[in-house]
């Protein structure tokens, strides 16, 4: 057993405080968000059941925390007045606070404004 996966493995929760793994070795009946997401669940209010950690070379270990997949929920379906309020948010960000038009795409927010408008000579020569 490597040092590196030694640190990772607390099936009892007695050194970190929450039952911990190794990467891609968490026990059958966890997952994580986005794997309950990918089977149409949710946790549903319930507690952290453990962790999976992921050593990294002179940084922290990346943490993925686990669900018992017996206790999630299914997820909520989306209401036609969530699906409206969706699609104004997404206009909003696509919409150019100079010019007030339909960009098309996303508003880089490093630009603060379509690309046309961020850059007026390059539209020049290109013409």
């Amino acid at each position: 057993m490597s040092l590196a996966y030694a640190k990772c493995f607390d099936p009892t929760g007695a050194r970190l405080g929450i039952p911990t793994f190794p990467w891609r070795c968490a026990p059958e009946g966890y997952a994580t968000r986005r794997q309950l997401r990918a089977q149409g669940l949710r946790p549903g209010g319930q507690p952290i059941a453990g962790q999976v950690l992921r050593p990294r070379y002179r940084r922290g270990p990346l943490v993925a925390y686990l669900y018992r997949e017996d206790l999630a929920k299914p997820v909520r379906p989306m209401t036609s007045r969530k699906w409206g309020a969706l699609a104004l948010a997404m206009l909003a960000r696509r919409t150019c606070p100079q010019c007030g038009r339909d960009a098309g795409y996303v508003i880089p927010t490093s630009l603060g404004m379509c690309v046309p408008c961020a850059y007026p000579d390059d539209e020049q020569r290109a013409a």
